[in-house]
């Protein structure tokens, strides 16, 4: 039985921010007080690689109509996307800004990403809200606090919606087993309700036995099955919405069950990129209509739990 789901009415919201959550959450998209979310910024992150296995998706308009047309409830554009493309579909294509960014060519050791664009840019473009990416526990952490501590002002007074990109980092991370551990994932989303996101996208924590003797020793013993897993992560984010990024493309049957187990958890939704624009423009479509099926079929539920 699907947990109950946070509502914007458990969050205590500025009118603006409201506003902007309830039409991400109910009027595009699922709806239901759920979203789902398009990204489209490996571009930047990784470079033109991750478009070679669909050409098609090179073109930021092929996410634009897939956003649309898949029933998506935003895109998320890093600034010179937003200002490139974006113009047709403003108003049809709901836009997340995302407003920091770096590529993957330096190492992680020290991963910290800058801003390259404002909440004020935000605003401008017409977004519902704005993307921050923070890594947790590199060692340019200080830096990136007190850059996140100025967009969280600047987006409390723009009414703008904050989402926290929480990705554990770093040597030290690797150090306590890994940036996929529950312990690491679990401590990102508690970091990103601390420092006043209002969402908080992670990944999904996997079990690296050979890692377990590094892990803090009260994870150290945890046997949680992946439903336990999102349970914990989602009481540790409290009363900031919970999304789930859904990283490099698997197989549907893999998607799919992981889609299912987070929406049981409580789960608010998912921001899933090449799991979907890696595929042909059809098969794309078929994919997302299933997940928007699935999670209106059990918020259903949880609405009537």
């Amino acid at each position: 039985m699907a947990k109950r789901l946070l509502t914007l009415e458990d969050m205590d919201l500025s009118a603006g921010k409201k506003a902007r959550l309830y039409r991400l959450l109910y009027k595009y998209g699922p709806g239901t007080g759920r979203m789902m979310v398009l990204p489209i910024d490996q571009g930047l992150e990784h470079g033109p690689r991750d478009f070679f296995v669909n050409p098609e998706s090179l073109n930021p308009e092929f996410q634009l109509r897939l956003a649309l047309e898949g029933g998506f409830s935003a895109i998320a554009f890093q600034v010179g996307l937003a200002e490139k493309y974006l113009r047709t579909f403003a108003g049809k294509v709901q836009l997340i800004l995302k407003i920091n960014g770096k590529t993957e060519i330096p190492p992680d050791d020290e991963a910290f990403s800058p801003c390259n664009a404002t909440v004020e840019d935000a605003v401008r473009l017409g977004a519902d809200a704005v993307g921050y990416t923070s890594y947790i526990g590199s060692s340019r952490q200080d830096d990136d606090f007190i850059q996140f501590g100025k967009v969280r002002r600047d987006a409390e007074r723009a009414g703008m919606p904050l989402i926290m990109w929480a990705y554990p980092r770093g040597k030290y991370m690797e150090a306590k087993g890994g940036r996929d551990s529950l312990y690491a994932v679990d401590y990102a989303a508690r970091i990103a309700q601390e420092l006043g996101a209002d969402v908080v996208k992670v990944n999904y924590p996997k079990v690296d036995e050979e890692k377990r003797a590094q892990y803090p020793k009260e994870y150290r013993d945890l046997k949680f099955s992946k439903l336990e897993m999102l349970e914990r992560i989602v009481a540790s984010a409290g009363r900031t919405l919970t999304l789930m990024s859904g990283g490099s493309k698997r197989s549907d049957e893999e998607l799919f069950e992981d889609v299912r187990v987070a929406l049981e958890a409580g789960v608010t939704g998912f921001i899933f990129g090449r799991n979907m624009w890696q595929r042909r423009f059809g098969e794309a479509l078929e994919v997302a209509g299933k997940i928007t099926k699935m999670t209106q079929q059990i918020s259903t539920q949880a609405t009537a739990k």
